[in-house]
């Protein structure tokens, strides 16, 4: 089955295209078939890959397939001032870091298909959300097995474009709406900087082919760039683009209001696509950031400073789904933080983790809010979907829907980072790598504290979710249930995942892991030498620290908020202007729209007003002293030249008409005629002759 593996991207692209075209046409069984069972196939072709050669080979089966040459050889100018042969072909290549992205992207994708079969039945847009949804899955598959540069960033723009398409789903809500264009536009900017990432790779090093590129690093470089020279330069720039995608400091304020989108797009976007592209994208180009060690600390500091700062935001959210967020950013800035230490496979395990953890969380709180509002429009209430969403007008809910609050409990301890979970192993290893190689050790302790502050902002959603009496009245919760089976499915499945997952992780599973993603991270380059790592009883030892602090964060929880909804009291009396801080995310949105959004206005209208009243003020002057010479010219031409012209033609017209009155048409007139002209020459050459 390995020989298809090229077919895995295709095949999504295959069903949003049958979809698109014929959907709206199609019986919801038939869109289900098309666009559940493109994603399944995928899938499978991905497992058949796993199990056959990956698993027989190991780590160095690599597979490639080249569909067609997309743009044809061409030669450019290079920066030592030779040329090189430009050739980008449309190549898929499955190495064992694309084989563990295109089984999360595929996988997890099919959960949240599945899901969404339920959480969408009722909608009246099924068959587009169902076309955009295999569309995402596509551009995706193609960022993770493209070969080169250039296809990957048509993968990048790709899920760029359908984020756009699906956080605007419900576009008639002007929140949606705007969401959608503030994810668009903030993109774009990380965006740019991956593009010229690009111009300089080939400018460089004559090649945008991920193997070749980290190939001509390590020959150029052997060792690792003093200062800040060209790859550090690359290196920034590709991180401005993963801090884009990734939602890191300072482009993440796209990721929170990419909520209002419908929640399984939320899961798709948190846990298996958009997100991890610019993770993905460090973690491909490693052996480049490896040699610019002063990128790697600026892609450090920035996932540790996300990492917190996000979390701090996380604690007194109200909305379900915003804490969700906002922990999303904060994990991401872990992802960076361990890509930053040159621990790149443990922030792809971590990724991998993540993945199962978020995902179940995500389609938790979609299957809770899925349930309130069905309740709140069966007891005929009418508040808005932001009431549905707010933790506030919840709690109890454990007892009407087990299955949800068990399963969200679950994912909850994998993301707190309890022993035994995935999120566990797969964070401590992270933090871990955070102490090693000479490492500063305040990374590692504000992760510490990052964990912590997840561990007590999950606990605070659980219990006010779960736990405690309901809040929304006693008719509404008459009309609460357990959601249908295609969205508790799919929640079993990824909540074991969260608890089985980690356990690749394990000391000897880690092992297996870094040697299994080794080839694809070195890209064909020689290792570099392994920093010295410190004793098993170190290692413990700062586990036991993050561990105790994560108990520690969720007891804290618990003496707040257990039977006390109203816990935020409590911070807000003692501390207000910490919580207003904390609970209105810094005013950055408002900063933002301050500076940035009024600034980029206020010089759009300065413009405006400079190219009506200057620019438009010359061109109207210019055009009006033309048509001022032009009626002179007028002028000119009617009162002298035709003036001249007439009076010409007027002594000519005299001059015809009076000796036209000559030719009378009398012969005797003409003898008369030229006897005085005979007359006149006689005496004109008798007075000459006789002079």
């Amino acid at each position: 089955m390995s020989e298809y593996f090229w077919l895995i991207p295709l095949i999504p692209g295959v069903g949003a295209i049958i979809n698109g075209l014929f959907g709206k046409r199609l019986p919801k069984s038939a869109i289900n078939m098309v666009a559940v069972g493109s994603v399944a196939l995928s899938f499978l072709i991905a497992l058949g890959c796993l199990f056959g050669p990956f698993m027989s080979e190991g780590g160095e089966t690599v597979l490639e397939k080249t569909l067609f040459t997309w743009i044809p050889g061409m030669s450019v100018a290079q920066a030592d001032g030779t040329t090189a042969n430009f050739t980008a072909l449309w190549q898929y290549r499955l190495d064992s870091l694309s084989m563990i992205m295109v089984l999360v992207v595929s996988g997890i994708g099919l959960l949240i298909h599945i899901y969404s079969v339920g959480y969408m039945a009722h909608d009246g847009g099924y068959w587009r959300f169902f076309t955009y949804l295999n569309m995402f899955t596509f551009f995706m598959l193609n960022l993770v097995l493209g070969a080169n540069f250039l296809l990957m960033f048509i993968g990048w723009e790709g899920v760029g474009l359908c984020s756009y398409l699906l956080i605007g789903f419900w576009f008639e809500r002007d929140a949606a709406a705007k969401a959608g264009k503030k994810a668009f536009i903030v993109n774009r900017i990380g965006d740019a900087g991956f593009l010229l990432a690009i111009f300089l790779i080939f400018f460089h090093f004559g090649s945008v082919d991920f193997y070749e590129v980290m190939q001509a690093v390590a020959t150029q470089f052997e060792a690792p760039e003093a200062g800040w020279g060209v790859l550090t330069l690359i290196g920034l720039l590709l991180f401005v683009g993963a801090t884009g995608k990734s939602a890191q400091i300072p482009l993440y304020v796209w990721l929170p209001d990419a909520m209002e989108g419908p929640t399984p797009v939320s899961a798709l976007i948190h846990a298996a696509t958009m997100v991890t592209a610019g993770v993905y994208m460090v973690a491909r180009t490693s052996v480049l950031f490896t040699h610019a060690p002063n990128a790697m600390l600026v892609v450090a500091v920035v996932g540790c400073a996300t990492a917190i700062f996000a979390a701090s935001i996380g604690l007194f959210q109200n909305d379900i789904k915003k804490v969700l967020a906002y922990s999303t950013v904060s994990q991401l800035g872990y992802m960076f933080l361990g890509l930053g230490v040159g621990a790149y496979a443990a922030a792809i395990f971590h990724l991998m983790t993540h993945a199962f953890f978020k995902a179940c969380l995500f389609l938790g709180s979609g299957s809770v809010i899925h349930t309130m509002e069905h309740a709140e429009h069966a007891s005929g209430g009418h508040r808005d979907y932001n009431a549905m969403q707010d933790m506030r007008n919840m709690g109890g809910l454990l007892k009407h829907m087990p299955k949800t609050g068990y399963t969200f409990i679950i994912a909850t301890t994998a993301l707190a980072g309890i022993p035994l979970t995935a999120g566990f192993f797969s964070k401590d290893e992270i933090l871990w790598s955070a102490t090693q190689g000479g490492h500063i050790t305040v990374l590692w302790m504000v992760g510490v504290l990052a964990a912590g502050m997840t561990a007590f902002y999950m606990t605070r959603q659980v219990i006010l979710t779960f736990f405690g009496d309901f809040r929304g009245g006693e008719e509404m919760e008459s009309h609460l249930h357990e959601s249908p089976s295609t969205m508790t499915t799919p929640l079993v499945i990824l909540a074991v995942g969260s608890i089985l997952a980690g356990y690749v992780g394990l000391p000897f599973g880690y092992s297996m892991i870094g040697s299994f993603l080794e080839p694809a991270l070195l890209a064909g380059t020689a290792a570099a030498e392994e920093a010295p790592h410190a004793s098993v009883a170190v290692e413990i030892g700062f586990m036991a620290v993050s561990v105790s602090l994560a108990f520690f964060s969720i007891f804290l929880a618990y003496k707040m908020y257990w039977n006390k909804p109203e816990g935020d009291k409590v911070v807000s009396a003692g501390w207000p202007g910490v919580h207003r801080l904390l609970y209105n995310k810094y005013f950055v949105d408002e900063v933002y729209d301050a500076t940035v959004v009024g600034g980029t206005l206020s010089g759009a209208h300065a413009l405006h007003a400079f190219d009506v009243e200057v620019v438009d003020g010359v061109v109207n002057g210019v055009a009006k002293a033309t048509l001022l010479t032009a009626d002179m010219s007028n002028l000119a031409d009617a009162g002298l030249v035709d003036g001249a012209v007439n009076a010409v033609w007027k002594i000519l017209a005299s001059c015809s008409k009076s000796f036209s009155r000559l030719q009378s048409g009398l012969l005797q007139n003409y003898a008369l005629m030229m006897l005085i002209g005979v007359g006149a020459l006689i005496g004109f050459f008798y007075f000459y002759l006789w002079t």
